[in-house]
């Protein structure tokens, strides 16, 4: 019942903005026909006399028509305590129809009605772009019952165990578990990654996302406003709703704009008793320009933003990570890819090194460790059979031991060897390869230790890109945390081009780091993967969290969440943030200049001129917003209707 509740309000909020698009088509209609009398009665005095009641006639309904929902909506505003700037251009409507300028009345109508449905109409294109996310979750679903059998179910039946099947070609209904089949999915729409990835049983799928080549079978976990595809949308929602500082202010203090601006155009009218020229300075100081300068800005950022899989919660946020000067970030999962790779086999003299890695292999086999299934991959890829291990036994943070063909076999670090008397004669000095940095395994057979292997986790091809990017962009400090050793810590470091590194760090160390880089002066954004770098997330001035999909701690634990793991979005947040700034600089230093120059130059501007130079302020301040919506396309390779 709960998931077909939530269903229903996805519909009753689609067919809201399908009520408002009909609603700015009624009102255009009716704009284009007040505009239609108003022509025909301006082009009419080149037959008839200006005076003629026919004229006259259609010259008055046109601006009736045109002038009266601006007039009854200020009307209505008023009355219930609110202040839309309406009021400026109602009363230029007024005193323009009282003193019988029809076609100014008219003109103001028309242009200020024009000027509202592109802002409104704008407004709509964002939320219907947002409102696409619902209808990538399909209607109807694939219930396999457990007998085998399949019938097709309403999605918002769906609950959590249901097992459902997606053919190639179908939109994931919900979120879930691979149970069965192979399959490519294109995920762009929740990680704003291009590439299709292949799933196999085991793996997440996502609702909303695409299923290519082959069937699946999926056990769902998540359904309705739960999925990842839900989270996005109602995120990207909320921070629609949301303002920055300057919006704050503009709020405040635009109560004393409608008085200062009718004090203005009283003046006037006293000293020079031209009723146009009172006229002009109302319709040119409606500061249209002005209201839109930020959100038009911010609402093209976050669509830039989610088109990419960064989705910002509030566009406060978004404006923090423009004034960015120092970057601490987690190594593991963060710019590693969080598994360890065989990267070196240094076999006892006497010893070949196939043979280590089989006695190694065979004894981890059993173990779910990371550093077991480098080892497992390593030695599937050499073709190595590995034998029967018998005697199993796991000692967490050491190792491993297992009896191999009659051997007892240990594997593990050197106090583990150490602790079960074990001759490390054999091998180098431990602080030769250590400085390296690699995470070494040590392998005894019996008493004697037969060699050790160097594991390695990889940096993420992008990282050491994204690091220069970021110091390009002027950030001062790019430090990484990890609990790992010195070693390992100085040689992703150097890889990398950070700034400095911190090893040896339990959560507690990374929160006092964070805290200290703050009181150093600097504006600090903390990257981690959003589980145990929680601390440290809410710590920094803004916290992103990486690979968010389908993690809710992720995504609920940073201000900004990052739905990929690709570090290149970093770089990007800051540049669409530094751009969105520069936009509503401009916005506001053009809609401030507008009105002052307006009035100004009032008595050179008849009504209808400055009702059109209104009309066009508002589209200049719309098109130079809308060029921020194609922020990023060098990181998008691929459709993505979010």
């Amino acid at each position: 019942m709960a998931h077909q509740h939530l269903h229903l309000q996805d519909d009753v909020a689609a067919e809201e903005t399908q009520g408002k698009q009909w609603k700015v088509s009624v009102a255009l209609l009716g704009t284009l026909l007040g505009g239609v009398l108003l022509i025909n009665g301006v082009v009419g005095r080149l037959f008839y006399p200006a005076d003629s009641f026919n004229l006259q006639m259609f010259m008055m309904l046109g601006a009736l028509l045109l002038g009266t929902p601006i007039v009854v909506h200020a009307v209505v505003s008023l009355l219930r305590g609110e202040s839309h700037m309406d009021e400026l251009a109602a009363l230029g409507i007024v005193a323009a129809f009282a003193t019988g300028e029809y076609v100014a009345a008219g003109l103001i109508g028309f242009f200020m009605l024009l000027s509202e449905l592109v802002e409104t109409r704008t407004a709509l294109g964002a939320r219907a772009s947002i409102e696409s996310l619902i209808k990538l979750t399909p209607t109807r679903a694939n219930l396999v019952a457990e007998d085998g059998t399949e019938r097709e179910v309403k999605v918002s039946a769906l609950k959590a165990g249901d097992h459902i099947r997606v053919r190639p070609g179908d939109n994931i209904p919900a979120d879930g578990e691979v149970d069965s089949g192979l399959s490519s999915v294109n995920e762009a729409t929740i990680t704003g990654e291009s590439l299709p990835v292949d799933k196999v049983p085991g793996m997440q799928v996502f609702a909303g996302t695409n299923n290519l080549t082959g069937v699946l079978d999926v056990r769902v976990t998540k359904a309705g406003r739960d999925t990842t595809l839900g989270k996005v949308q109602s995120l990207i929602m909320q921070a629609e709703q949301t303002k920055i500082p300057i919006m704050r202010i503009i709020d405040r203090y635009i109560m004393w704009y409608v008085p200062t601006v009718l004090m203005i155009a009283a003046i006037v009218l006293f000293f020079t008793r031209d009723i146009d020229q009172a006229i002009t300075i109302l319709v040119i100081s409606c500061p249209c320009a002005i209201i839109l300068a930020t959100p038009t800005a911010m609402v093209a950022a976050i669509s830039a933003a989610a088109r990419l899989g960064v989705l910002v919660k509030n566009v406060a946020d978004l404006e923090i990570a423009g004034k960015m000067t120092s970057l601490v970030f987690d190594k593991t999962g963060t710019v590693t890819t969080g598994r360890l790779y065989v990267t070196k086999l240094t076999p006892a003299e006497g010893v070949e090194p196939a043979e280590l890695l089989a006695e190694a292999a065979a004894a981890e086999q059993m173990s779910k460790h990371p550093a077991a299934r480098a080892l497992r991959e390593v030695a599937k890829e050499a073709n190595i059979t590995m034998a029967t291990a018998e005697g199993f036994k796991e000692t967490p943070g050491k190792g491993v031991t297992a009896t191999i063909n009659g051997d007892e076999v240990r594997v593990g670090r050197e106090t583990f060897l150490q602790e079960n008397n074990i001759d490390l004669s054999g091998v180098s000095d431990p602080a030769l390869h250590e400085e390296q940095g690699f995470s070494t395994l040590y392998v005894a057979k019996g008493t004697r230790c037969i060699g050790w292997i160097g594991l390695q986790d990889k940096t993420r091809p992008e990282a050491q890109r994204a690091v220069k990017e970021l110091v390009d962009l002027g950030i001062k400090r790019v430090t990484m945390l990890t609990g790992d050793r010195d070693e390992v810590a100085n040689r992703v470091a150097a890889e990398l081009g950070c700034t400095d590194f911190r090893a040896h760090c339990l959560p507690q160390d990374k929160l006092a780091i964070v805290e200290q880089i703050k009181r150093d002066g600097h504006t600090v954004v903390v990257v981690g993967d959003g589980i145990n770098d929680a601390p440290a997330l809410a710590a920094g001035d803004l916290g992103i969290a990486m690979g968010a999909a389908g993690s809710d701690v992720a995504i609920n634990s940073a201000s900004i969440a990052l739905m990929s793991d690709d570090l290149r979005r970093i770089p990007f947040l800051v540049e669409v943030s530094r751009k969105t700034r520069r936009v509503i600089n401009q916005n506001l230093g053009f809609g401030i200049a507008f009105i002052v120059f307006g009035i100004s130059l009032a008595r050179f501007i008849p009504p209808g001129v400055a009702a059109f130079l209104h009309f066009a302020s508002s589209l200049v301040v719309v098109f130079n917003s809308a060029r921020l919506v194609r922020q990023g396309e060098h990181l998008d390779h691929g459709p993505n209707p979010a």
